[in-house]
Parts: structure tokens; C-alpha cells; sequence
């Protein structure tokens, strides 16, 4: 595949290391290219990186490549090895690097290899595209148990590596379609631990914060990153009772601004925000040549800090429960970079303090 914009996922490239194996086995040539479906049934073409066949197995090697789409994934390799199988199906395994799935909520069942729907599909349709016959199919990731300490696979209760994803075959540059599939797990481990008080924040700051403050199962904490929007209308359908929203201030007092997509690029700065609620609350304008809302903070001395962080925690619920329609109650803490507690607003006995 040229490189370009986009990019193409782990099922994508399982798939065609897959079909490239068993174009092998089945005693045709070496490929160095092979052309999948993808879930919209357009063709794509797909290089493969070596082929090898050894005691009645063959292996080959996709390598990943994201496009402009940052992606810890990218530049890994992804291995088939393919085998007859004595059953007339196509079995798929998990190798090295590829996880295994040991809770709830997920699309894959506990204990069953981490290789979501859609891949799971295109893998078997490449593969039946070359045999009817009953094929094993082991997917690896060699580097894959490592990759996967930064991902959120952990936190979802899949163990040993990567999950093998994708809904399109394709990664868009820059799309936030692998956070966003990654984000509708959480909520669905979550339910299923029955979970009813989850706490939503933007990310490590906030978590450890979180962790540090309550007693939280791993499946309660969700780090949001900036896709705030997108999981508090997919919470809308969660049997949550009551949401705690937990992190620095620089990124949830954009949602007090209505903006529900955080990221730095999408959204504006929040300081001009925090000054003008400071001359709100404090009668004084702050200099406007403060660049960040923890330097907005550092002015003040704790007694106005509070009131400030309280004040703004409460802006934030409001916003967080008009968009959830108030379906269950909110409760807003603010931290600064070091974690420390600033202020908040609602009640937060719901979550067992340490």
C-alpha cells in the first residue's frame, strides 16, 4: 500500500497476512501483494513483507501503517500462521502479542482471543476467498504485550497484548475512531461489573488523582481524553445513577464553554474563561498576559483558589447534566497538576474515600 493520509488497521493487516498464508499452503505462489475486501466491499490492495512455509505451516508478515493518524501501533508487524485445521472451519487463535479477553461488555466473550467482529470477518473471508477447507489461523504481534501497556486493553480486562481492531479496514488521518471504539467498551465493562457511578477524566492527572482521593474498581475509572461529547450521549443509554467528572481545570472548564471536544486544536483556550470569572467573583481583572488556567490559579491565595475552583465545578456539572438531560447526578471535582484537590461541587459520597 503507497503511504498516504490514511493508513490501515490490525484486522486489515491480519487479513491479508492471512489470505497471503493460505494462498501458500494451498500450494500457490508466493504473493507479494494481495487484495482483501473491506467491510464496504471496495478492494485494497496490501503489501506483504515475507512469507514462509515450514512443516505444514506458513507464516506471513504484514507491517502496520497508520497514515497520519498517530497510532502506537504503527510500523509493528503483524503475523499469520496458518494451518490445516481437521475441522471444516476457519479457527482464529491469538499468538504472540494479540490478547485474550477475561471480562464482560466486550463484543468478544471472555476467554476468546481480543479480535473484535470486523476483523474477525474480513480474516475469514480473505481466507475463504482461497480454500473452503477448515484452516487454523494464529495472529501475532511480536512487540504486541508491550504496545499494549499503552493502550487502554489493560483497563479493559484484555491480557497478554494488542487487540485486533477496526471497523472500516481503513485509518483515517487524525480520526478518533480507535478512541472512540475503545471509549464504548469502558462503558460496556463497566455495566457489565455493574458499575452504577463511573468517574469521567481527561486523563493520567486525573486518574491518579481519582485513585489516590477513592476507593475505584478499574473498570469505574474512564479516561475521557477529549471526547467528552461523544461519552456522555453514549452514557445517555448506560444504567449509571451518578457520574463523577474529575481532572484539571485547563480542560474541563471547557465544557462549561460548550466545548465538548477538549483538544487544543478544536477548542479554545479556557484562560480567557477563568479570567473573567475571576473578575466575577473577585471584582479584579487578572493580567491577560497569563498564558494557562494553572497560572490563573497561582495568583490567587487558597480562600479565592476555592471559591474559584467551586464555582467553576459548578458551571461544569450544569453543563455535564444538561447534556445528559439530567438523567443522573453529577458531581464535579478540580485538581491541579500535582493532583491536589482545588474545590468541587455536588455530592461525592457516593465514591468510598481511602
Amino acid at each position: 500500500m503507497t503511504k498516504g493520509t490514511t493508513g490501515i488497521t490490525t484486522g486489515t493487516c491480519a487479513a491479508a497476512a492471512a489470505k497471503a498464508a493460505t494462498i501458500l499452503l494451498t500450494g500457490g505462489v508466493k504473493a507479494e501483494v494481495v487484495e482483501i475486501s473491506l467491510p464496504n466491499n471496495h478492494p485494497l490492495s496490501v503489501q506483504i513483507v515475507s512469507s514462509s512455509a515450514s512443516n505444514g505451516t506458513v507464516i506471513s508478515k504484514v507491517e502496520k501503517y497508520s497514515g497520519d493518524d498517530p497510532d502506537v501501533t504503527d510500523g509493528c508487524i503483524v503475523e499469520a500462521l496458518v494451518e490445516w485445521n481437521d475441522s471444516p472451519e476457519v479457527v482464529l487463535c491469538a499468538g504472540e502479542g494479540v490478547g485474550t479477553v477475561t471480562k464482560p461488555g466486550l463484543a468478544v466473550a471472555p476467554g476468546m482471543p481480543a479480535i473484535n467482529p470486523t476483523p474477525r470477518s474480513m480474516i475469514i473471508s480473505s481466507v475463504r476467498e482461497i480454500t473452503d477447507r477448515g484452516i487454523k489461523v494464529t495472529i501475532s504481534i511480536p512487540n504486541g504485550r508491550r504496545l499494549a501497556e499503552k493502550t487502554f486493553n489493560p483497563r479493559l480486562g484484555i491480557v497478554g497484548g494488542l487487540s485486533i481492531l477496526g471497523t472500516s479496514g481503513i485509518v483515517r488521518p487524525f480520526s478518533s475512531e480507535a478512541l472512540k471504539d475503545s471509549l464504548k467498551c469502558s462503558l460496556s465493562v463497566a455495566v457489565a461489573c455493574r458499575v452504577n457511578n463511573p468517574v469521567f477524566t481527561p486523563g493520567r492527572i486525573g486518574a491518579k488523582a481519582a485513585h489516590s482521593m477513592f476507593n475505584l474498581s478499574s473498570e469505574q475509572l474512564i479516561e475521557v481524553s477529549n471526547e467528552w461529547g461523544f461519552i456522555l450521549d453514549n452514557s445517555l443509554h448506560m444504567p449509571f445513577s451518578a457520574l463523577l467528572v474529575l481532572g484539571h481545570p485547563g480542560k474541563l472548564a471547557k465544557l462549561a464553554m460548550g466545548s465538548w471536544d477538549t483538544h487544543s486544536s478544536r477548542s479554545p483556550s479556557a484562560v480567557p474563561f477563568i479570567i473573567a470569572l475571576c473578575e466575577e467573583l473577585f471584582g479584579y481583572k487578572i493580567e491577560d498576559d497569563v498564558k494557562t488556567v494553572e497560572a490563573v490559579f497561582g495568583l490567587l491565595d487558597p480562600g479565592r483558589k476555592r471559591i474559584l475552583a467551586e464555582r467553576l465545578s459548578s458551571l461544569i456539572g450544569e453543563a455535564v447534566r444538561r447534556r445528559i438531560q439530567s438523567k443522573f447526578k453529577v458531581s464535579v471535582i478540580l485538581v491541579d497538576l500535582q493532583g491536589n484537590k482545588l474545590g468541587g461541587a455536588g455530592d461525592s459520597s457516593e465514591w468510598p474515600t481511602k
